[in-house]
């Protein structure tokens, strides 16, 4: 009789046992299950703070990869604009050499063979920006190579304001140039450009973007400031409201003066 009640006791120990062998493994599965949806469900939730800072790295180099190209054309203004010869030679292929030399120089980063260091995204980026850029000096050969004419209207702005254009329909990234004072509405700032843009016009000259992650962290903003050179002034010098070459008012800049920023906005769900 007692082995028949020490038999019944572990059975009833055993299925006791069991019960708390089943009650342990219930929520291990839960908190799985939940860890799953919430994956599914949130994906940014598995974003590392590195995946952030690869999206600021990439809209560095896209605004300094932006303002080589503009480097490039003003560099190149007394050929562009040579009457007197017909074809300049400033070919696609060649506006691409000059710019992936200037942005070495600027960067250390070698675009013809880009290092394991710099991000897919970047890499995407940048090449998508490299050929809108070439498309547009392509597109503008026959004003370029015009015999006769002096002045192209091809200037760092209007080569920027098409190149950012081309590049922001085909990726989901927004770039372009804005100021405060904008001949084109189209660079007209919005109201975080406007903001930043006015404290920038108070402070010392700085190359420094000013990188900013904004609605919650959703949207990454970046503005690279502009400043007036020597060459700028030509049509945006002295004397103040006289018409330059190109029909609009001159400014009255000063060298050193804020003229804009490049601007760039990418969504943290960029993929």
């Amino acid at each position: 009789m007692f082995r028949n009640i020490m038999i019944k006791g572990n059975a009833v120990w055993q299925r006791g046992n069991e019960k708390a062998k089943m009650f342990m493994i219930v929520p291990v599965k839960a908190f799985r299950l939940i860890g799953l949806i919430l994956s599914l469900l949130c994906p940014q939730i598995g974003w590392t703070q590195d995946s952030n800072k690869e999206i600021e790295q990439t809209a560095q180099l896209l605004t300094t990869f932006l303002n080589v190209g503009r480097v490039v054309i003003e560099r190149n203004q007394l050929l562009i604009n040579d009457p007197g010869k017909g074809d300049k030679g400033f070919t696609p292929e060649v506006f691409e050499r000059l710019v992936l030399d200037e942005f070495f120089h600027q960067t250390g980063i070698d675009l013809k063979h880009p290092p394991s260091s710099l991000s897919s995204l970047a890499k995407e980026l940048l090449a998508t920006l490299l050929l809108a850029s070439k498309e547009v000096v392509r597109d503008a050969q026959f004003v370029i190579n015009q015999r006769g004419i002096g002045y192209k209207n091809f200037v760092p702005a209007t080569f920027g304001s098409q190149a950012a254009r081309r590049f922001s329909n085909r990726s989901h990234v927004t770039i372009k140039q804005t100021t405060l004072n904008p001949r084109n509405l189209k660079n007209t700032p919005d109201a975080y450009e406007e903001r930043v843009l006015k404290r920038l016009a108070t402070q010392p000259t700085s190359t420094t973007p000013i990188v900013e992650w904004i609605d919650d962290g959703r949207l990454l903003r970046t503005l690279m400031p502009i400043y007036y050179s020597e060459d700028c002034l030509a049509c945006h010098g002295n004397p103040k409201g006289i018409l330059d070459i190109s029909g609009y008012p001159r400014e009255g800049a000063q060298v050193g003066e804020l003229a804009g920023a490049i601007s760039i906005q990418i969504p943290s769900d960029h993929r």
